[in-house]
């Protein structure tokens, strides 16, 4: 069984920066891309960055200049780091994962979708 743990949210004020964690763990045989998405009361998710297994990344528009996301595969743990915070980053923040957890989808090179709790993350004064 596959878990994705996040960490790092919080309250923080407008312009501070957090750092959200996601650690994947559990009966992993490969990671395929990963991302964070968020979700504000009313919204629907969106995606925010994802990083392939090769390093490339995408961005939303709203985030691009002011949120990094990186991984290091060693410890299958993706990251994003969240400069020049605005109130309307509000929103619970989930990590996403393609994860390959059997033999079945190594030899069919597919990969599960697994997702974490969520991580609230507050912008406000």
């Amino acid at each position: 069984q596959v878990q994705l743990v996040e960490s790092g949210g919080g309250l923080v004020q407008p312009g501070g920066s957090l750092r959200l964690s996601c650690a994947a763990s559990g009966s992993i045989f490969g990671i395929n891309a990963m991302g964070w998405y968020r979700q504000a009361p009313g919204h629907q998710r969106e995606l925010v960055a994802s990083i392939t297994s090769g390093g490339n990344t995408n961005y939303a528009d709203s985030v691009k200049g002011r949120f990094t996301i990186s991984r290091d595969n060693a410890k299958n743990t993706v990251y994003l780091q969240m400069n020049s915070l605005k109130p309307e980053d509000t929103a619970v923040y989930y990590c996403n994962a393609g994860i390959r957890t059997t033999m079945g989808q190594i030899l069919s090179r597919n990969y599960g979708d697994y997702w974490g709790q969520g991580t609230q993350v507050t912008v406000s004064s």
